[in-house]
């Protein structure tokens, strides 16, 4: 009988060790001492870690041109960040491959030895962000919570979560933590004609947005600091060529002949920008030194 009670209990707790571990487990804390940078990722279980990034992407402010005014607004706001003064969250918007992303990996690196850190969240789990930030809450270092290439469709959940944290939820996010968001929409949201049918206007002819243009507009005007960035002109482009040739280590008389490649080569890309800059560069270095 106690034999037959031995493994009765013996299944019951191998049953139950098995529905532990497919509930939701509350976020733990990662070896911090193991990067700079964290990634955080959801299981198959559903359950969220943070992981560190073992290779950090080496990004240095001073490779990135012709995005001086932008370059010094998130400069001061993240130096004052870390210094423990007042500072915004960050939206940066604007042309695709214009530097939005590179310049907060590049302020990683110029802030780590004053304890800047940096947590990658995707849109899609944003909903866990409050878990993200009570993990980071007591802990000396100061974290930018990082969402790249940010946008959101009618009723996604991470809207709601992040419009929450930003301002408007009873808890905040804490003062070790700052959102640096980057998207190529202003307000993060599709904008349709037929929001404008909302509008109405006074006697005086003063014109109101409805509820609908309302409602797109109220997550991107909770970030306290907006930096737009604008395509590049012809001769910023083939700058940006210049510097990017050079350090590949191409000579200076190779990268003057290479300004009508790399004219045609933004041409087929359909933009000048700095990434386009970039894979040109490492196509033309790279063929450079083989031939």
């Amino acid at each position: 009988m106690n034999l037959h009670f031995e493994r009765l209990l013996e299944r019951a707790e191998h049953l139950m060790a098995r529905i532990e571990s497919v509930l939701p487990q509350p976020l733990g804390a990662p070896d911090w001492s193991a990067s700079l940078a964290y990634r955080y990722r959801k299981r198959s279980s559903g359950h969220g870690v943070l992981e560190p990034v073992r290779h950090v992407a080496a990004t240095r402010l001073d490779d990135l041109r012709e995005i001086d005014a932008q370059k010094e607004k998130i400069l001061r706001n993240t130096r004052q960040f870390v210094q423990g003064l007042p500072a915004n969250n960050v939206l940066l918007t604007g042309a695709r491959g214009t530097g939005k992303s590179s310049l907060v990996r590049g302020c990683l690196h110029a802030f780590s030895a004053q304890g800047l850190r940096l947590i990658e969240v995707d849109k899609a789990d944003l909903v866990d962000l409050p878990d993200i930030v009570d993990v980071v809450a007591q802990r000396p270092q100061r974290f930018i919570v990082f969402c790249d290439d940010l946008s959101f469709e009618e009723g996604e959940s991470g809207y709601k979560a992040l419009k929450s944290i930003l301002d408007g939820s009873i808890a905040s996010a804490g003062a070790n933590v700052l959102i640096y968001a980057t998207s190529n929409r202003r307000h993060l949201l599709p904008e349709y004609m037929k929001d404008n049918l909302g509008c109405s206007h006074s006697d005086d002819g003063e014109l109101h947005p409805g509820e609908a243009v309302e409602e797109k507009i109220s997550l991107s005007e909770r970030f306290g600091l907006w930096v737009s960035f604008y395509p590049f002109s012809q001769d910023e482009y083939l700058g940006i060529v210049a510097v990017w040739l050079a350090s590949f280590g191409v000579p200076a008389t190779a990268i003057d002949a290479a300004r009508p490649q790399a004219l045609v080569w933004a041409l087929e890309r359909g933009s000048r920008s700095g990434r386009v800059a970039y894979q040109f560069a490492r196509d033309y270095a790279g063929s450079h030194a083989a031939a």
